[in-house]
């Protein structure tokens, strides 16, 4: 049995520990009320701008945009992977981070071109450990990226894939992050980005939306909102993603707090015990001692 010195000790670190966590879960859960505002506030932008881009694929037959026409063969792929900076948050991060190391071992086992040398855009510095550490081919990785930071970097990561999918130096572009579904639930999501056909295909006429005349052209304004569809839905994957991380971060930390609690009653029953029995035994001694006399 560990001496009464030993079990204080440890009982003074487990309090510590506990005061760390409840302090970081209130930090989270702070930080977590103002993502998941700003995560929430833009959902209905985005699906309104989504909504606009549905109805105008709907309408135009052949817009003749690059975006929207499927490359012939499919040798190039990128896969875009958002995670955190900072661990603390549970599976948040290691939950996507499977799915997308499983989608990419599937492209290969199954012979899908492009997938046995995929390139990996990251964001987070876990994903950008994660892949280093299994030899994944990373053309860059973003790390420290704030909310502030959201527009510049989007308009950044649109200008690029953009650019390089229309030059055929990528074939096919997919997001990977953790969509918010509530505090306790996040969702790792892997959705196609380039080329917008399914998009295309799941495009129709929101019955919300009337007839317009449009001028110059309902293809020249489509190639004018897809940028804006683009930075306005890979801003929203990035709302998400700290949403979900900072939910993560505090449902983390409280249950670490509530364990840390159980341990420290566990080790106080310990303590107890042992200080009981050792004051017994001096009683014993003393008794004895006094008897011998």
């Amino acid at each position: 049995m560990p001496s009464l010195k030993a079990l204080r000790t440890r009982i003074a670190s487990v309090k510590s520990t506990r005061q760390i966590t409840k302090a970081m879960k209130l930090v989270a859960a702070a930080k977590m009320k103002r993502a998941i505002e700003s995560a929430l506030a833009a959902r209905p932008y985005s699906d309104e701008v989504t909504a606009v881009m549905q109805s105008l694929m709907a309408r135009v037959l052949d817009s003749g945009h690059p975006l929207l026409a499927a490359h012939a063969q499919v040798q190039k792929v990128a896969v875009v992977v958002i995670t955190s900076d900072r661990g603390l948050c549970g599976g948040f991060n290691n939950q996507l981070l499977r799915r997308t190391d499983t989608f990419l071992w599937d492209g290969r086992r199954t012979g899908a071109p492009g997938f046995a040398d995929a390139e990996l855009i990251l964001f987070g510095k876990k994903g950008r450990d994660f892949f280093l550490r299994r030899g994944g081919k990373v053309g860059r990785a973003v790390t420290d990226l704030r909310a502030k930071d959201y527009p510049d970097a989007t308009a950044k990561l649109v200008h690029e894939l953009t650019s390089r999918y229309e030059a055929g130096e990528l074939d096919e572009v997919y997001l990977s992050y953790n969509r918010f579904v509530n505090t306790l639930k996040q969702e790792p999501t892997i959705e196609k980005l380039f080329p917008l056909t399914q998009l295309a295909q799941t495009a129709k006429e929101p019955e919300h939306l009337v007839d317009f005349v449009y001028e110059p052209s309902q293809g020249a304004i489509l190639r004018d909102v897809l940028p804006l569809f683009l930075r306005t839905r890979i801003t929203q994957v990035f709302l998400e993603s700290e949403a979900g991380e900072h939910a993560a971060r505090m449902t983390a930390m409280d249950s670490a707090t509530r364990n840390a609690s159980d341990v420290i009653d566990a080790l106080t029953l310990q303590y107890n015990r042992a200080r009981q029995a050792a004051i017994t035994k001096e009683l014993v001694e003393i008794v004895a001692g006094a008897e011998a006399l």
